[in-house]
């Protein structure tokens, strides 16, 4: 199993979907933002429905022999217990990720997504949490100088070191 969390328009989903691509099948992605905004359609709430719903979606993935990419925001404050109950409860690997991205680079990024469209940098402001990190130092934290295909070979070779250094 294997988290990456930052902030909005850090390159989480980028990178997931590059991982996905390398990996092939039997690898669940599992995307905060399709759970959270599209099969709920749900705000990002303390105690949000989204939540639970997260857990149960990765629990039965692992359970049915798929390994787990889960990507998002998941801001420590109300993801962080749900993180640590997968982490302490998978008999595997798990390893966590944390785009530390700054803010202009933040915007810089988004500059080039679709999603451009759908929201703006003062609601990006309002969302952005400068290091988020879950408390106990169990993250790995990948820095904005990273490229798309370094982060993408870190996630790969911290998870499956046979598909470390394939061509992207």
């Amino acid at each position: 199993m294997i988290v990456v969390r930052g902030n909005s328009g850090s390159g989480k989903t980028s990178a997931a979907r590059a991982v996905r691509a390398a990996y092939g099948r039997g690898l669940a992605l599992v995307s905060q933002d399709t759970i959270r905004r599209e099969v709920l359609r749900e705000r990002d709430v303390p105690g949000g429905v989204n939540i639970g719903l997260i857990d149960t979606v990765v629990r039965y993935s692992l359970d049915h022999g798929y390994s787990v990419l889960l990507e998002g925001i998941l801001t420590a404050g109300r993801y962080g217990t749900m993180l640590q109950a997968l982490c302490r409860d998978h008999a595997g690997m798990s390893a966590f990720f944390y785009l530390d991205v700054s803010f202009p680079e933040t915007l810089r990024r988004h500059d080039t997504r679709p999603q451009r469209l759908e929201f703006f940098p003062d609601q990006m402001r309002e969302w952005y949490r400068e290091r988020d990190l879950l408390p106990g130092r169990r993250e790995t934290v990948i820095d904005e100088d990273s490229s798309l295909d370094a982060t993408v070979q870190r996630l790969l070779c911290a998870a499956w070191p046979a598909l470390a250094r394939i061509d992207l």
